[in-house]
């Protein structure tokens, strides 16, 4: 699993950020900046690309495409962390997907953390997820295609991706950069790795950087699994004990109101900011989304 790393690499403060399904951990190189400026030092920052997407490996086994996997990867990354400069505090940040492993993490009681988590911020996801979101998810999950340059994938996924929220071409450009790779990079049946390492230019047909199989477990959801999921999920929430931010789009379908209501008075009883005119999800681009992150976990 590849992750990438800011800030003092051996400073006893982490926040470890998690992206969202398709994505990958240079979502996070803004919010990144914004906490490293505010800290003055003395933090790290490790953002990994979870198995599957980006720089990380794929798995032969799509099925464990699963949060029960990339939590045992986290407990995995954040031993290794603390290993080589011990932890002292461990924050926690959580896109979507992300977010659900961060309530493993930080709500699973016996989990072999190296560190306790010691304060969480889950962005636009909960416990419960709208059927319509899973659905609009799997429709288009595992179904990009090759792109003949980086503009064209950036425009390709805007189209999927306009719930983000507004972000001038610059922005959605910096954003869409590392999720794709050279054509070559990619062999020709799309699931083996030629270079894992390869970046684009900005010339040249480009593919997208995750494994399309991903999609497996999601279309293998029925109403029963979901049921169980969500259940489990709950229990996760109401155990975690820590002070717990809760970020939302207020366009968004993912997490409903009635889930958000729920989560003030459950569990962690999270503090909840909603930003207007988003969806799903908050990409924390913008300086005022940031801002309130940076403030709940270093002010």
């Amino acid at each position: 699993m590849a992750y990438w790393q800011w800030g003092d690499p051996a400073a006893s403060q982490v926040v470890l950020c998690l992206h969202g399904l398709t994505r990958q951990g240079r979502d996070f190189d803004v919010l990144a900046q914004a906490l490293l400026a505010h800290s003055g030092g003395g933090l790290r920052v490790v953002c990994p690309d979870v198995v599957g997407r980006g720089r990380s490996d794929w798995l032969a086994d799509p099925m464990g495409y699963q949060v029960p996997q990339y939590a045992a990867d986290m407990v995995a990354l954040v031993a290794q962390l603390h290993a080589a400069h011990p932890i002292e505090r461990f924050d926690v940040v959580g896109t979507s997907m992300g977010g659900l492993i961060g309530m493993v993490l930080a709500g699973h009681a016996e989990l072999p953390l190296a560190a306790p988590v010691h304060r969480l911020v889950l962005n636009d996801v909960g416990p419960a997820i709208e059927p319509a979101a899973i659905a609009r998810i799997a429709s288009y999950v595992g179904q990009g295609g090759r792109y003949d340059n980086l503009q064209a994938a950036a425009d390709a996924m805007w189209q999927l991706s306009t719930s983000f929220g507004p972000h001038t071409p610059e922005q959605w450009l910096a954003l869409s950069a590392p999720m794709v790779v050279p054509a070559g990079a990619r062999s020709a049946d799309g699931r083996t790795k030629v270079d894992p390492a390869a970046t684009v230019s900005g010339d040249g047909a480009v593919v997208l950087h995750y494994d399309p199989a991903i999609a497996a477990p999601i279309r293998a959801i029925t109403p029963e699994i979901a049921a169980q999921a969500e259940t489990a999920t709950w229990a996760l929430y109401d155990g975690i004990r820590v002070p717990t931010l809760l970020t939302r789009g207020a366009e968004s379908d993912l997490l409903s109101a009635a889930t958000v209501r729920q989560m003030g008075e459950r569990g962690p009883k999270a503090r909840l900011v909603e930003f207007p005119g988003v969806g799903h999800a908050p990409t924390f681009v913008d300086p005022r989304q940031s801002a309130i992150v940076v403030s709940f976990l270093l002010d």
